[in-house]
């Protein structure tokens, strides 16, 4: 048999080596303090990091020789994991919420779909409204605009138009971003959040840090039971035209 296909899923990362699994014959070697201690065999480093119970620890295995540093290497990994959390928690990501509306649109709906544009825009996300047209709806696009138009007009204190009504195929999109002053208040709102769970956690106070986590995920949840939402009414859209072409043919 041949090798399977090159996934890259299945690439992992370097591993390091730790301890007796350090291949090298001599290595130079860094001690706890971050003093550099010289070079010596790995058997030496390695009665050296035991008799401090450390562990002997590969960090450059490119040099030649090996640079391997004394540490708790459970230590390490532990903060290494803590300090991933917290670059993941400061980035900003700016997602881009699709909304979709039929010509056909009844006002209750649109109405439905205007405040979801609202709170995803409120969260300091971009909106891209997509007018889908079937069949004949296409020669007749003013109804289309007529939705946009009032849609721009209700978001109107919280957007910036990126671009204006435009025909894509048998789509009509309009694309809005937050306006500077809302991306300030949901960084605001971020900052807050992660000053109180930091001020929890340096008390030692885990039941406020579990309230702070717990709130993050709350926010972060709605966001998704709004997409749930407007996918459940898209849904049913889509079944009352499936219908609809039934009966008419």
């Amino acid at each position: 048999m041949g090798r399977p296909p090159f996934d890259p899923r299945r690439q992992r990362e370097p591993e390091i080596r730790i301890n007796a699994r350090i291949r090298a014959d001599q290595v130079r070697v860094i001690g706890a303090a971050g003093q550099m201690l010289g070079v010596m065999t790995v058997r030496e480093a390695l009665r050296l990091a035991q008799e401090n119970n450390l562990d002997l620890v590969e960090v450059n295995p490119k040099a030649e020789p090996p640079v391997c540093k004394v540490m708790d290497f459970g230590k390490f990994k532990y903060e290494e994991k803590k300090k991933a959390r917290e670059a993941k928690r400061k980035q900003t990501f700016v997602d881009i919420k699709e909304i979709k509306l039929r010509p056909k649109t009844d006002d209750h709906d649109l109405s439905f779909k205007m405040r979801a544009a609202r709170r995803f825009v409120e969260a300091g996300n971009k909106v891209k409204f997509v007018v889908r047209f079937r069949g004949r709806e296409i020669a007749h696009p003013q109804q289309a605009e007529m939705q946009l138009k009032w849609l721009l007009e209700q978001l109107e204190d919280l957007v910036n138009v990126e671009s204006r009504p435009m025909m894509e195929g048998r789509t009509m999109t309009v694309m809005v971003n937050p306006k500077p002053q809302v991306l300030q208040k949901v960084a605001a709102a971020k900052a807050a959040l992660e000053a109180a769970r930091k001020k929890a956690e340096t008390e030692g106070r885990s039941g406020a840090t579990d309230a702070v986590t717990a709130e993050a995920a709350r926010l972060e949840q709605e966001q998704k039971d709004l997409e749930a939402q407007l996918e459940a009414q898209d849904e049913a859209d889509e079944d009352e035209d499936d219908d609809g072409d039934e009966d008419a043919s």
